[in-house]
């Protein structure tokens, strides 16, 4: 199995921690464009950001541990959620984007 996509993953998230109003949604979205990674980034009601992100497996999992540790400068994570994790032939997404 070495399609050319071969090694692409896409993975949800969940933010929790003081996660709002210190643009975290704003520094998720230019630190994955900045990987060269597809997906969205959101607000919820309960105060914790989610998202959908795409690309290289590599790419993915660093964003996965800045997500979890790095964050905005502002913002305190308490904890990060990961869910769905899979391997992907092609990506669902163009670019990344923050969802309202």
């Amino acid at each position: 199995m070495s399609s050319p996509a071969a090694g692409l993953k896409s993975v949800d998230y969940e933010v929790f921690g003081e996660v709002q109003g210190v643009f975290f949604r704003k520094y998720t979205d230019e630190q994955a464009k900045k990987l060269g990674l597809v997906g969205w980034v959101k607000n919820t009601a309960q105060g914790t950001v989610i998202g959908q992100m795409q690309g290289p497996a590599e790419k993915v999992h660093f964003m996965m541990n800045w997500l979890k540790s790095v964050g905005s400068p502002m913002s305190r994570i308490d904890k990060a959620n990961f869910s769905n994790e899979r391997e992907i032939s092609k990506l669902d997404f163009n670019s990344f984007s923050t969802r309202y």
